[in-house]
This record gives structure tokens, C-alpha cells and sequence, in this order.
């Protein structure tokens, strides 16, 4: 089984969904006629619950059972509500709002201590002194190594209140003694768009990886600059989006399309109707566009993508779209849990519905989900079934359908060889990436004196390197023939290189030198003229 059938539906899963939990605290004093009451269905699941809290012959934490019954009962709503404990409820609300407030440096926990990758660029460590490969050993004399530390207390003592302090110290090779730094937390933002560079004189690309708070501001702040670097036309590309705050997206939207163009429907329980058009002088109208999406692709990413092709706007270029029409709203349960619950269905301004049915259940959807690589669909538009009762025109004459998904206009395959399906996997699991930072430790001051630019043009992953990553990847034992793949390894290798020592962006530049979606908007384009991002 390939890697994509086995973990995408699992994460895909975690990604797009919702939930829901249902209940207050009973009083256990009460009489058992309560149960059938007018709220009967509250005070039972909660006189059970005071039971076995006060009843049953063992301990038991009913925390848990309270949350394996909201599960469950999420189970038979739909795939798209979900529950949110509490002890995760901080950090998917931080994921949403687009920032959360630490010292800004991103880590692995390597051989037991937390290892600095990279400080964000302008955060608090940075300007504190801390640098790439340092060990943060202690915080406020607490000791943060060791084979007991777990990753949630790491995070526990690098967060905090915003301008309240963390004494550390830090181990850096080369110098004999500890070093200390003072650090003040900030407000560091979680990047949701991961690169923005021009491709040709003409062209410019915007890689969008979630719609949360900020990731307008994000995409304006790339798409204001790019204007001012010359570009006339433009990628966005959403594959592997799992989509965010819709009102993101419907702010992206308008920067495309012209005032009064319808961009969503949604349709709530009681049947209630909401438009959304655009309205505010978009400052990308007129130029080429072309919208990248995957199978991965879901939610917000669709109504981007529904919105622009129903609007005859731009060129959909890939492959047909996870197929997510549901809306959620997050509530608070008033213990610190919260749930995100499907409230309304929405429609692409032709009327069409793109969710994929769910009635069968959580399993069968996404075995669903996993059927378009054995019925062909990932090599071949022929593949992907359509029904004509779904079929809509767009103002222009385009026929598009609902029932599951964007189907892009222009359609690449996927190559779901499994030396593909690894190299996938490698480029873009932070597999190679933990390699590349052992690398880089040993290594580290032959990379001091390279410059971006001096890199991206001049670096080369040699012969030695690929053969180590061979080693550590034991794909020598594999015997799947990855030597044929070899110039596809070192430029994986060379990205996740760049992404330690300068970041996403020309992460994303060298490793899109061999993509083919990428390719197939150059071929459109007949340009191939290439730039380095800056």
C-alpha cells in the first residue's frame, strides 16, 4: 500500500474536521423520574456519568469516557464535526489565529535536548543572540533535557504571557562555558503562506498552506509585492490545503474577481440563504491566473477554486479536490473543550454542491476517498466519475459538476509509482529534513559564508551526501531502484538544505524545479524562464 493511500485519509481526517458535545452538569441528588423529563436525553448521559463517578467499584476517569462518547455520537453526524479536548484546544487555536506567543525559534528534540533548527526571522531569540544548532539545556533553572522531558513541557516553558521573560541557557558547540540569554516572548506568527517568488519577469507564485486569521494579510503582503516586482500574472497554489476560516478565503477570492460577483452560497437547518459577493476593488482582475489543486485540497481551498471557475476566472490546473461542501462554527463547551459543528452546507455561485456523500458512515468516506487511486482517477481524468443530474454551466458555457470536488480544468496525473510515492513522502514528511540537520551539524561553517542567491545557483549536493541519505534511509535495502531517481534525491536534499539555513520560501523554490503542475503552467505560458526568489 502506498504511503498516500495509507496516512492522507488519516490526516486529511484530522485536518478538515468538526465536533460536537452535548450535556451539563446533573445534579446527583435528583430523583430518578428526571431521566424522563423533558430533557431526558441530557440527564441520562449525565446521571450515568455521575454513576460511575460516584458509584462504580473502581476508580475510573470519566474525562475519558466523556470524550469517547462525544466521539462517538460525532461518529453518526458527519465527518467534519469534531470534538476538541481540552488539552488541545490551546494549540488549535493557535494554529487558527495565525500566531502564539514564545521566543519564535523552531526545534527538534534530538538525542534528548531541544536542538534549534532555526529562530524566526525578527523574533525574540533572534534578537536575543540565539542561533541555529544552539541546545536550550535550561528555562528559569528548569531543566529542559533529559529522556523524561516530554515535547508538551518543552512548549509549556518556552510560551508564556506576552512580554514575560525566560532565562535560558544554551549549549553552543564551540564554546567552552554555557551561554545565558534573557529572552522577552512576543506574539510569533505561525506562516501560512509558505512562499511567494516571481518564476518569470511576468509570473509570480503564492503557496497558501491554511486560511487562518492572518493568512489574508499573508497573501496581500505577498501579492502587493509581487505587483511592485513587475508580475502580470500569477499561481496560487492550494494543493495539500486542508482549508481554515472561510472568511480568509472569500477575501482572497475578491482581490480576483470584479465588484458583484457572486463568490458563495450557504444554506443553514432552517434553510436560511447567504451570498457573499465581491465588493472591494480587487488588484488582481485582469492578470492570468492559474489556481493549483490536489486531492488534498478541501474546504476553503475548494471555495477558491469553485468561486474562480464558476466566475470563468483563471485556469484550475491539477487534480480533482478532496470534496469538503460543509461549514463548521467553533463553541465553546465552557470547561476549556470546545467543538467545531457543521451548521450549513455551501454552494459555488453556479448552485453546486461539492461535498462527497457521507451517509454510510466516517469508515466508508474516506475508503471512498481512497478509491480514486484503484478506479484510475489519479492517472486519468477519464476516471473521475461525474452524474449529469449534476451538472451546471458557468455564465461563459464552461460545464463543470458537483458531487465531490473541483474538477480542475486542466488535469495532471499523479505518478503513484512507489518510488514516487517515497520520494513524496521524503520531500515533504521532514524525513530528509532530520537528516539534513545531523548534516548540517557537522557541517554547519561550510555553509557561513553562502548567501541565498549564491546558493540557489552555485550549491550541489554531491555524490558522498546522496550516498550517506542512502545509508540513513536504508533505501539500499530496498531495492526499488531509487537509481534512477538520483538527480530527483539531490534536489530534494538541496531544498530541505536551504529550508534550514534560509527558510521556506526557497524550500519551496528548488524543490518546485521538477513539478509538474508547475511545468504544466510553463507549458501554457510557453516561458521558461526561470528567476531566483528573494
Amino acid at each position: 500500500m502506498s504511503f498516500q493511500k495509507k496516512y492522507l485519509p488519516l490526516l486529511l481526517g484530522v485536518a478538515v474536521a468538526a465536533g460536537v458535545f452535548i450535556g451539563s452538569k446533573f445534579n446527583f441528588s435528583d430523583t430518578s423520574e428526571k431521566i424522563f423529563a423533558k430533557n431526558s436525553k441530557k440527564d441520562k448521559l449525565n446521571r450515568l456519568i455521575d454513576y460511575i463517578d460516584y458509584e462504580y467499584v473502581d476508580e475510573v476517569n470519566t474525562d475519558s469516557i466523556v470524550d469517547i462518547t462525544v466521539n462517538r455520537i460525532l461518529e453518526n453526524l458527519d465527518p467534519h464535526s469534531v470534538y476538541i479536548p481540552k488539552s488541545q484546544y490551546a494549540d488549535n487555536a493557535d494554529d487558527m489565529r495565525g500566531n502564539f506567543v514564545g521566543i519564535g525559534v523552531s526545534f527538534y528534540v534530538y538525542k534528548d535536548t531541544i536542538a534549534v533548527i532555526r529562530t524566526i526571522a525578527g523574533g525574540p531569540a533572534e534578537k536575543a543572540g540565539i542561533k541555529a544548532g544552539d541546545r536550550l539545556l535550561y528555562a528559569n533553572e528548569k531543566k529542559i533535557f533529559g529522556d523524561s522531558i516530554q515535547r508538551d513541557s518543552i512548549t509549556k516553558y518556552l510560551k508564556g504571557k506576552i512580554n514575560s521573560k525566560v532565562d535560558l541557557k544554551v549549549f553552543r558547540k564551540g564554546e567552552e562555558d554555557l551561554l545565558s540569554f534573557k529572552v522577552k516572548r512576543k506574539e510569533v506568527p505561525i506562516i501560512s503562506v509558505d512562499a511567494s517568488y516571481k518564476i518569470t519577469e511576468e509570473l509570480g507564485y503564492i503557496k497558501v498552506n491554511r486560511f487562518s486569521e492572518t493568512t489574508y494579510d499573508e497573501f496581500k503582503e505577498s501579492l502587493d509585492q509581487l505587483l511592485e516586482d513587475g508580475i502580470s500574472k500569477l499561481i496560487l497554489d492550494l494543493r495539500n490545503n486542508p482549508g481554515g476560516y472561510i472568511s480568509a478565503a472569500e477575501k482572497i477570492i475578491d482581490e480576483f474577481l470584479e465588484d458583484d460577483k457572486l463568490i458563495l452560497i450557504t444554506k443553514n437547518k432552517s434553510g436560511k440563504v447567504d451570498k457573499t459577493f465581491a465588493n472591494g476593488g480587487g488588484d488582481f482582475e485582469d492578470g492570468n491566473l492559474y489556481v493549483l489543486i490536489n486531492e488534498n485540497s478541501a474546504s476553503a481551498s475548494e471555495i477558491i477554486a469553485g468561486a474562480l471557475q464558476d466566475n470563468d476566472r483563471g485556469t484550475i490546473i491539477g487534480r480533482r479536490s478532496f470534496g469538503k461542501g460543509l461549514v463548521q462554527r467553533e463553541m465553546s463547551l465552557g470547561d476549556g473543550s470546545a467543538v467545531r459543528l457543521t451548521i450549513a452546507r455551501y454552494y459555488t455561485p453556479t448552485g453546486r454542491s461539492i461535498q462527497r456523500p457521507y451517509g454510510n458512515g466516517n469508515n466508508a468516506y474516506y475508503k471512498d476517498y481512497e478509491k480514486r487511486y484503484s478506479n484510475g482517477e489519479m492517472n486519468s481524468a477519464d476516471s473521475i466519475k461525474v452524474a449529469d443530474t449534476l451538472r451546471f454551466i458557468t455564465p461563459k458555457g464552461k460545464v463543470v459538476y458537483g458531487g465531490g470536488g473541483i474538477i480542475p480544468d486542466v488535469f495532471v496525473s499523479k505518478d503513484t509509482s512507489l518510488e514516487n510515492e517515497t520520494l513524496e513522502y521524503i520531500s515533504r514528511s521532514g524525513f530528509a529534513s532530520y537528516f539534513v540537520f545531523e548534516y548540517l551539524e557537522r557541517n554547519r561553517e561550510s555553509f557561513s559564508d553562502y548567501q541565498l542567491q549564491d546558493f540557489v545557483d552555485t550549491y550541489q549536493v554531491d555524490e558522498d551526501l546522496m550516498r550517506e541519505f542512502f545509508e540513513y534511509s536504508r533505501m539500499d535495502e530496498a531495492h526499488i531502484g531509487f537509481e534512477d531517481h538520483k538527480d530527483h534525491i539531490k534536489n530534494i536534499l538541496k531544498a530541505c538544505i536551504a529550508q534550514q539555513l534560509f527558510g521556506s520560501n526557497t524550500f519551496e523554490f528548488i524543490l518546485n524545479q521538477d513539478d509538474p503542475m508547475l511545468k504544466k503552467v510553463m507549458e501554457i505560458e510557453s516561458n521558461k524562464t526561470i528567476q531566483t526568489p528573494e
